[in-house]
Protein backbone atom coordinates (compact mmCIF):
# COMPACT_ATOMS: atom_id res chain seq x y z
CA UNK A 1 0.00 0.00 0.00
CA UNK A 2 1.31 3.65 -1.16
CA UNK A 3 1.39 5.65 2.33
CA UNK A 4 2.50 8.79 0.26
CA UNK A 5 1.77 9.92 -3.43
CA UNK A 6 4.11 11.11 -6.02
CA UNK A 7 3.00 14.91 -5.57
CA UNK A 8 2.81 14.45 -1.57
CA UNK A 9 6.33 13.72 -1.47
CA UNK A 10 7.13 16.42 -3.95
CA UNK A 11 5.68 18.66 -1.63
CA UNK A 12 7.10 16.95 1.58
CA UNK A 13 10.69 17.71 -0.57
CA UNK A 14 10.00 21.01 -1.47
CA UNK A 15 9.04 22.60 1.73
CA UNK A 16 12.18 21.30 3.25
CA UNK A 17 14.65 22.70 0.07
CA UNK A 18 12.56 25.76 1.48
CA UNK A 19 13.50 25.38 4.99
CA UNK A 20 16.92 24.73 3.55
CA UNK A 21 17.71 27.73 2.03
CA UNK A 22 15.49 30.12 4.33
CA UNK A 23 17.95 29.18 6.73
CA UNK A 24 21.06 29.54 5.47
CA UNK A 25 23.82 32.35 6.17
CA UNK A 26 25.57 34.69 3.71
CA UNK A 27 29.55 33.77 3.17
CA UNK A 28 31.06 34.84 0.70
CA UNK A 29 35.48 34.17 -0.19
CA UNK A 30 37.46 36.18 -2.54
CA UNK A 31 40.91 35.33 -2.78
CA UNK A 32 41.71 37.22 -6.69
CA UNK A 33 44.36 34.39 -7.59
CA UNK A 34 42.68 33.31 -10.92
CA UNK A 35 42.11 36.71 -12.21
CA UNK A 36 44.11 37.83 -14.96
CA UNK A 37 47.37 40.46 -14.54
CA UNK A 38 45.46 44.31 -15.40
CA UNK A 39 43.13 46.25 -14.77
CA UNK A 40 40.26 44.94 -12.48
CA UNK A 41 37.23 46.36 -13.58
CA UNK A 42 33.35 47.43 -12.52
CA UNK A 43 32.40 44.39 -14.05
CA UNK A 44 34.80 41.77 -12.40
CA UNK A 45 34.38 43.28 -8.79
CA UNK A 46 30.48 42.84 -9.65
CA UNK A 47 31.16 38.94 -10.62
CA UNK A 48 33.24 38.75 -7.53
CA UNK A 49 31.13 40.62 -4.90
CA UNK A 50 28.04 39.71 -6.40
CA UNK A 51 27.02 43.77 -6.10
CA UNK A 52 28.86 46.71 -5.67
CA UNK A 53 28.77 50.67 -6.42
CA UNK A 54 31.57 53.37 -6.36
CA UNK A 55 34.02 51.00 -8.19
CA UNK A 56 36.92 52.98 -9.98
CA UNK A 57 38.17 51.36 -12.68
CA UNK A 58 41.50 53.53 -12.96
CA UNK A 59 42.49 52.80 -9.57
CA UNK A 60 41.96 48.82 -9.36
CA UNK A 61 44.52 45.76 -10.87
CA UNK A 62 45.40 42.52 -10.21
CA UNK A 63 49.22 42.05 -9.47
CA UNK A 64 50.27 38.34 -8.78
CA UNK A 65 46.60 37.27 -7.06
CA UNK A 66 45.74 40.29 -4.98
CA UNK A 67 43.45 42.99 -5.17
CA UNK A 68 45.72 46.11 -5.78
CA UNK A 69 44.11 49.84 -5.07
CA UNK A 70 46.05 52.80 -6.49
CA UNK A 71 45.92 55.80 -4.11
CA UNK A 72 46.22 59.04 -6.79
CA UNK A 73 48.38 62.10 -5.65
CA UNK A 74 47.36 65.12 -4.67
CA UNK A 75 43.72 63.97 -3.91
CA UNK A 76 41.64 63.03 -0.88
CA UNK A 77 38.25 60.89 -0.82
CA UNK A 78 36.74 59.30 -2.98
CA UNK A 79 39.39 61.37 -5.66
CA UNK A 80 42.35 59.59 -3.93
CA UNK A 81 40.75 55.89 -4.07
CA UNK A 82 37.83 53.84 -3.88
CA UNK A 83 34.70 54.32 -1.91
CA UNK A 84 32.95 51.59 -2.51
CA UNK A 85 29.70 49.04 -0.82
CA UNK A 86 28.18 46.00 -1.35
CA UNK A 87 24.65 44.96 0.00
CA UNK A 88 24.73 42.25 2.49
CA UNK A 89 21.48 40.15 3.44
CA UNK A 90 20.66 41.69 7.13
CA UNK A 91 21.78 40.09 10.12
CA UNK A 92 22.59 40.55 13.55
CA UNK A 93 26.25 39.00 13.56
CA UNK A 94 29.12 39.74 10.93
CA UNK A 95 32.50 38.64 11.14
CA UNK A 96 35.12 39.36 7.94
CA UNK A 97 39.05 38.60 7.65
CA UNK A 98 40.92 40.18 4.50
CA UNK A 99 45.06 40.37 4.59
CA UNK A 100 46.47 44.05 3.65
CA UNK A 101 49.97 45.02 2.45
CA UNK A 102 51.07 48.48 1.89
CA UNK A 103 53.80 48.84 -0.99
CA UNK A 104 57.44 49.22 -0.04
CA UNK A 105 57.26 52.38 -1.30
CA UNK A 106 54.21 53.85 0.07
CA UNK A 107 53.66 57.18 1.03
CA UNK A 108 51.80 57.61 4.58
CA UNK A 109 50.97 61.36 4.14
CA UNK A 110 48.91 61.68 7.22
CA UNK A 111 46.15 58.50 7.02
CA UNK A 112 43.19 57.13 5.46
CA UNK A 113 40.78 54.81 5.18
CA UNK A 114 41.82 51.07 4.30
CA UNK A 115 40.25 48.22 3.54
CA UNK A 116 36.63 45.96 4.12
CA UNK A 117 34.40 46.98 6.88
CA UNK A 118 30.16 46.77 7.93
CA UNK A 119 27.76 49.39 7.76
CA UNK A 120 24.52 48.81 10.38
CA UNK A 121 20.92 50.57 9.10
CA UNK A 122 21.71 54.06 7.57
CA UNK A 123 25.40 53.34 7.47
CA UNK A 124 27.04 57.23 9.01
CA UNK A 125 29.92 58.39 7.79
CA UNK A 126 31.44 61.68 6.87
CA UNK A 127 31.45 63.44 10.19
CA UNK A 128 27.66 62.72 10.61
CA UNK A 129 27.38 61.24 13.68
CA UNK A 130 23.90 59.01 14.05
CA UNK A 131 22.18 61.60 16.59
CA UNK A 132 19.08 59.65 15.49
CA UNK A 133 20.31 56.17 16.77
CA UNK A 134 19.68 54.69 13.27
CA UNK A 135 23.19 54.02 11.36
CA UNK A 136 26.25 53.11 12.19
CA UNK A 137 29.88 52.03 10.52
CA UNK A 138 33.26 49.70 11.50
CA UNK A 139 35.92 50.76 9.71
CA UNK A 140 40.30 50.73 9.66
CA UNK A 141 42.46 53.40 9.23
CA UNK A 142 45.89 54.29 8.92
CA UNK A 143 47.22 57.10 10.68
CA UNK A 144 50.79 58.77 11.09
CA UNK A 145 51.52 61.33 14.42
CA UNK A 146 54.64 62.08 12.77
CA UNK A 147 55.98 59.90 15.29
CA UNK A 148 55.16 56.43 14.48
CA UNK A 149 52.19 54.96 12.05
CA UNK A 150 49.69 52.81 13.03
CA UNK A 151 46.11 51.53 12.76
CA UNK A 152 43.20 53.02 14.10
CA UNK A 153 39.76 51.56 14.70
CA UNK A 154 36.80 54.28 13.10
CA UNK A 155 33.54 53.70 14.18
CA UNK A 156 30.35 55.90 13.86
CA UNK A 157 27.72 54.88 16.21
CA UNK A 158 25.05 56.45 18.97
CA UNK A 159 26.14 58.40 21.40
CA UNK A 160 29.67 58.67 19.67
CA UNK A 161 31.23 61.67 21.52
CA UNK A 162 32.62 63.44 18.94
CA UNK A 163 31.40 64.44 14.86
CA UNK A 164 33.71 62.38 13.03
CA UNK A 165 34.47 58.46 13.68
CA UNK A 166 35.72 57.34 17.37
CA UNK A 167 38.97 55.99 17.79
CA UNK A 168 38.54 54.75 21.09
CA UNK A 169 42.01 55.77 21.83
CA UNK A 170 43.27 52.30 20.76
CA UNK A 171 45.82 52.07 18.11
CA UNK A 172 47.85 49.10 16.62
CA UNK A 173 51.04 48.59 17.40
CA UNK A 174 50.26 49.84 20.56
CA UNK A 175 53.99 51.00 20.46
CA UNK A 176 56.55 51.27 17.20
CA UNK A 177 54.71 51.16 13.88
CA UNK A 178 53.07 49.50 10.96
CA UNK A 179 55.47 48.51 7.93
CA UNK A 180 55.47 48.75 4.50
CA UNK A 181 55.99 45.58 2.57
CA UNK A 182 54.62 43.63 5.94
CA UNK A 183 51.30 41.45 5.79
CA UNK A 184 48.54 42.33 7.90
CA UNK A 185 46.02 39.76 8.79
CA UNK A 186 42.62 42.12 9.82
CA UNK A 187 39.53 40.46 11.59
CA UNK A 188 36.56 42.39 12.79
CA UNK A 189 33.16 41.20 14.42
CA UNK A 190 30.10 42.88 14.81
CA UNK A 191 26.91 42.53 16.34
CA UNK A 192 23.77 44.42 16.64
CA UNK A 193 22.35 45.58 19.85
CA UNK A 194 19.04 45.72 20.67
CA UNK A 195 16.97 49.04 21.87
CA UNK A 196 18.51 51.52 23.92
CA UNK A 197 20.92 48.44 24.79
CA UNK A 198 24.53 48.67 24.59
CA UNK A 199 24.69 44.88 24.61
CA UNK A 200 26.13 44.90 20.89
CA UNK A 201 29.58 44.22 20.16
CA UNK A 202 32.52 45.80 18.35
CA UNK A 203 35.97 43.95 17.62
CA UNK A 204 38.81 44.26 15.94
CA UNK A 205 41.96 41.98 15.65
CA UNK A 206 45.34 42.48 13.37
CA UNK A 207 47.78 39.57 13.45
CA UNK A 208 46.07 37.87 16.57
CA UNK A 209 46.24 40.88 18.78
CA UNK A 210 43.51 42.99 19.84
CA UNK A 211 42.84 46.46 18.60
CA UNK A 212 39.43 46.94 20.38
CA UNK A 213 36.75 44.43 21.85
CA UNK A 214 33.96 45.72 23.57
CA UNK A 215 30.27 46.21 23.68
CA UNK A 216 28.69 49.11 22.26
CA UNK A 217 25.45 50.81 21.47
CA UNK A 218 25.02 51.11 17.72
CA UNK A 219 21.69 52.31 17.10
CA UNK A 220 18.75 53.26 19.57
CA UNK A 221 16.16 52.55 16.26
CA UNK A 222 15.34 48.73 16.05
CA UNK A 223 14.01 49.11 12.51
CA UNK A 224 17.77 50.19 11.86
CA UNK A 225 19.90 47.91 13.95
CA UNK A 226 20.99 45.18 11.47
CA UNK A 227 24.09 45.22 9.54
CA UNK A 228 23.53 45.61 5.96
CA UNK A 229 26.60 46.88 4.38
CA UNK A 230 30.45 45.71 3.18
CA UNK A 231 32.24 48.66 2.52
CA UNK A 232 35.37 48.92 0.92
CA UNK A 233 37.13 52.04 1.69
CA UNK A 234 40.85 52.98 0.34
CA UNK A 235 41.33 56.28 -0.16
CA UNK A 236 43.57 59.22 2.20
CA UNK A 237 41.80 61.81 4.03
CA UNK A 238 40.48 63.47 6.23
CA UNK A 239 39.86 66.66 4.59
CA UNK A 240 42.63 69.09 5.08
CA UNK A 241 45.41 69.01 2.34
CA UNK A 242 47.88 67.43 5.02
CA UNK A 243 46.17 64.22 4.19
CA UNK A 244 47.58 64.40 0.89
CA UNK A 245 50.49 63.22 -1.11
CA UNK A 246 52.58 64.42 -3.74
CA UNK A 247 53.24 60.77 -5.10
CA UNK A 248 51.05 57.76 -6.26
CA UNK A 249 50.98 54.75 -3.60
CA UNK A 250 49.66 51.75 -4.01
CA UNK A 251 48.46 48.98 -1.02
CA UNK A 252 47.18 45.14 -1.52
CA UNK A 253 44.37 42.81 -0.84
CA UNK A 254 43.73 39.05 -0.49
CA UNK A 255 41.86 36.47 0.88
CA UNK A 256 38.79 38.02 1.98
CA UNK A 257 36.05 36.45 4.11
CA UNK A 258 32.32 37.40 5.06
CA UNK A 259 30.78 35.29 7.12
CA UNK A 260 27.02 35.89 8.42
CA UNK A 261 26.78 34.91 11.59
CA UNK A 262 23.42 35.18 12.89
CA UNK A 263 20.38 36.51 11.27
Amino acid sequence: MKLFTTTAVTVVLSLILIDFVSTQLYQKSINWDNRAQGQYTDAMAKADFGSVSGWKNDRASISDGKLRITLRKNALGGESGIISNTRIPDGSAYELDFDVRFHSQFDWSRGGKVGFGFGIGNRNTGCNPPKDGAGGTLRLMWYNDNKRVYFIPYVYYYGMPGQCGDKFGKSYPSTGSIEKGKLYRVHMYVKSNTGNNANGHVQIKINGEVLIDQSIRWTTNDSKRLINNLSFHTFRGGSEDHWKSNVDSMIYYDNLSVRQISK
